[in-house]
């Protein structure tokens, strides 16, 4: 016998092919519409719910999920928040705005350029974090910490080499307290990898990735400035299962007011603070101030016997004596200028 079918009997079997396929085809449709006229002649409440389904755009992390990962970033904005307000010597608040998963490509092309992007490794896990720093509140930060009032540029522009060594030091420390925020979930040791500005050079994932965007309004004096954290969920994905509230709040540290002042406290001795001395004050002419030669004394209001004022950062707190310590001047504290005194 031939092992090889002729063309009659090749189309012998489409033809019975096609002819089952209809036959089974019919069944399932008949059963529904018997289905649907049984439901509504005996008064069922049974409804047929359908669930729109986007291909592009995948739902990969759940409700619960999602609200895990907000209590996480507020949890980093009450410590993150308090650092920076002793950091930068001025009050600063910080509020998670929106939590909502996108695909990478929208986060990337959401964001300004140039911008201050800085790739995060995130040891154990294998995978890349991303945080954005609007360069509105950027340099709101630099301006603090090179001395500036607390202020911004009118025009974004690229770091200079000294600004981004300043703020990668501010954004390593921030690292550890982000690191401590995950800490309830999983220990994730943070640490800075790479800086860019321009956000279309950074890749960690593929476009069309989803990842969780997680948003953070920065207010700082009276700037105001985003924050932007994005989380691929390859990242997550091997410790997704730990993203729910019993576990968040299971794990959670029950702290007391007292023990969290405490902690706040031990955390606020470990920040240096300018101290400076104001020997005294005068007023001169602007006459005698263009004839003034190296040599000439300029006499001030202070007596050679009178307290001097030590200040903290701008603040006026102690009245002292000054002297000198060895071969170092030096001031001994008397008394502390009490809140709304007038000092001298």
């Amino acid at each position: 016998m031939s092992e090889i079918l002729s063309q009659a009997e090749i189309d012998a079997l489409l033809a019975a092919l096609t002819q089952e396929e209809k036959k089974d085809s019919k069944e399932p449709l008949a059963s529904i519409f018997h289905n649907e006229q049984d439901s509504l002649l005996h008064g069922s409440n049974k409804k047929t719910t359908v669930k729109v389904y986007d291909f592009r755009r995948p739902s990969k992390f759940s409700k619960e999920q999602l609200h895990t990962i907000q209590a996480i970033h507020e949890n980093f904005c009450r410590l993150a928040g308090t650092y920076l307000s002793a950091y930068l010597r001025i009050a600063t608040q910080l509020t998670v705005v929106s939590v909502e998963q996108i695909t990478y490509e929208e986060v990337i092309n959401s964001l300004q350029n140039p911008s201050i992007v800085s790739v995060l490794s995130s040891k154990p896990l294998n995978g890349n974090v991303l945080l954005d720093i609007n360069p509105a509140i950027g340099f709101v930060m630099l301006d603090r910490l090179l001395g500036g009032p607390g202020e911004s540029v009118e025009k974004a522009r690229n770091l200079t080499d000294i600004e981004q060594v300043v703020l990668q030091k501010l954004i390593t420390s921030l690292l550890g307290y982000y690191s401590e925020a995950w800490s309830n979930v999983f220990k994730i040791d943070f640490t800075l990898e790479s800086q860019e500005s321009n956000p279309q050079f950074v890749q960690i994932v593929s476009p069309s990735e989803m990842v969780v965007l997680i948003g953070i309004e920065a207010r700082i004096g009276q700037q105001t400035g985003m924050l932007s954290i994005c989380i691929p969920y390859l990242t997550l994905e091997p410790i997704i299962g730990r993203l729910n509230a019993h576990i968040w709040y299971g794990t959670s540290r029950k702290e007391t007011d007292v023990e969290y002042l405490q902690k706040l406290k031990n955390k606020l001795q470990k920040i240096n603070v300018n101290i400076s001395v104001r020997l005294g004050e005068g007023t001169i002419s602007i006459k005698e101030l263009l004839e003034v030669e190296v040599g000439d004394i300029i006499k001030l209001d202070t007596k050679s016997d009178e307290l001097v004022r030590l200040y903290i950062g701008q603040t006026p707190k102690f009245l002292g004596l000054p002297g000198t310590i060895g071969s170092r001047l030096g001031v001994r504290i008397v008394r502390v200028i009490e809140e709304g005194e007038d000092s001298l």
